[in-house]
């Protein structure tokens, strides 16, 4: 099965192509606020290296949040409109999944986290299976540090952000783990296939204090 993995919802555009159980290409390159412009090109750029039409592509992993708002809305964005236009499968994981897959040590809970500014992050508690502990949540860093220290085992916080918190690894992608481990997660249907922010958008957060 040839897969396309696709994660843009940080400033960085982390991308893959995977043909039997094995990733033959991949992205990893820091885009800012190029995201928009560059990442069809960078995807394209993967395919043709392994002389692969974007038809032959038989399923799609989108990467649909937390994370940027704007970032995570390209990525979708794309894989939607790939998988309606060519009738292809597609599947959705969550940035905080692919940085628990990734993770390098051997400690029972794997604690990714993504800053949300303002005191609060994007985090979720996995164990070494890849079970959630804690569920995917918008949540203050001292609440995440309250459920850390309630633990009762070893535990690594993995994000590449300046987070106040003690025990980090630096994510990087280990596209293998991440798509081995979810290749066969359920398709969904393109049209229902939205982004996760885990939040109000800060319109959407106005919006609601103008109401209450």
């Amino acid at each position: 099965m040839r897969i396309l993995y696709i994660d843009t919802t940080t400033n960085y555009l982390y991308g893959a192509l995977w043909n039997k159980d094995q990733v033959i290409e991949s992205v990893n390159i820091k885009l800012d606020k190029d995201l928009s412009v560059f990442t069809l090109q960078k995807i394209s750029e993967m395919l043709s290296k392994q002389n692969i039409e974007p038809k032959e592509v038989d399923k799609i992993i989108v990467v649909n949040g937390p994370g940027s708002f704007t970032g995570i809305r390209v990525g979708v964005t794309i894989a939607k409109t790939y998988a309606l236009g060519l009738q292809k499968k597609i599947s959705t994981i969550s940035s905080l999944q692919a940085m628990a897959a990734s993770s390098k040590t051997e400690a029972t809970y794997k604690v990714p986290v993504i800053d949300a500014r303002r005191g609060f992050v994007y985090a979720a508690i996995y164990d070494n299976q890849n079970t959630p502990v804690l569920k995917e949540q918008y949540l203050s860093l001292t609440a995440l540090n309250c459920a850390i220290d309630n633990l009762p085992g070893e535990y690594t916080i993995i994000t590449n952000d300046s987070v106040d918190i003690e025990k980090k690894e630096q994510y990087i992608p280990n596209f293998f783990n991440i798509i081995n481990l979810y290749k066969d997660k359920e398709e969904e249907n393109p049209h229902l296939v939205n982004p996760m922010y885990l939040k109000l958008t800060e319109a959407e957060e106005k919006k609601q204090s103008e109401i209450s």
